[in-house]
Parts: structure tokens; C-alpha cells; sequence
């Protein structure tokens, strides 16, 4: 076991939780904050016009990807602290032999 698994395990463990728990508020949240973006770009009311889809589009897509970032690297971080703390066995590096 590697010094990095813990952290991999977390990452992983993270990411599930992300998609349980934070897929949908993100996607939701993230089409709130397209809609004003879109209202502010192109203005109020917003029409269903391409470029204002494209700008909910890209809102929620940011929404899911940050939130999936956070929650992964939130994971990642837990699980290399745990793994700190349990005290996980790790290889030591062979020494090399040098002749005298």
C-alpha cells in the first residue's frame, strides 16, 4: 500500500457522495446562477433564445463541476488524514549497498 492510496480511497469516497448527495442542488443552482447571467448579458425577461440556453447550459455545467471538484478534493483530503492518522504501513525504500 502506497502512501497515496488513502487518498485515492477519499477522492473516490467523495465523488460518490457527490453524486448521492450534491448532483442535483448543483445542476439546480447552477441553472439559477445561468439564468442571471443570462438576464444580465442579454437582459430581463430572458427569451428562449439559443444564446440564452447556452448560457444556462454553461451555468449549470460550471455549477456541477465545481461542486464535484469540491466534494473530490474535500474526499481526498479526509482520506490522506485518516490514512495519516491510522498509522498506514508504508514501504520503506531499500537503501542501495555501496562497496568500500
Amino acid at each position: 500500500m502506497t502512501r497515496k492510496t488513502p487518498t485515492l480511497i477519499g477522492a473516490a469516497v467523495g465523488l460518490a457522495i457527490f453524486l448521492a448527495v450534491g448532483l442535483l442542488p448543483a445542476l439546480v443552482y447552477g441553472g439559477y446562477a445561468g439564468v442571471l447571467l443570462a438576464g444580465g448579458i442579454l437582459g430581463t425577461p430572458v427569451g428562449p433564445t439559443f444564446w440564452a440556453r447556452a448560457l444556462i447550459v454553461f451555468g449549470m455545467v460550471l455549477g456541477v463541476t465545481g461542486v464535484g471538484a469540491l466534494f473530490t478534493v474535500a474526499g481526498a483530503a479526509l482520506g490522506a488524514a485518516v490514512g495519516a492518522l491510522a498509522g498506514t504501513p508504508v514501504a520503506a525504500p531499500k537503501a542501495k549497498e555501496t562497496k568500500a
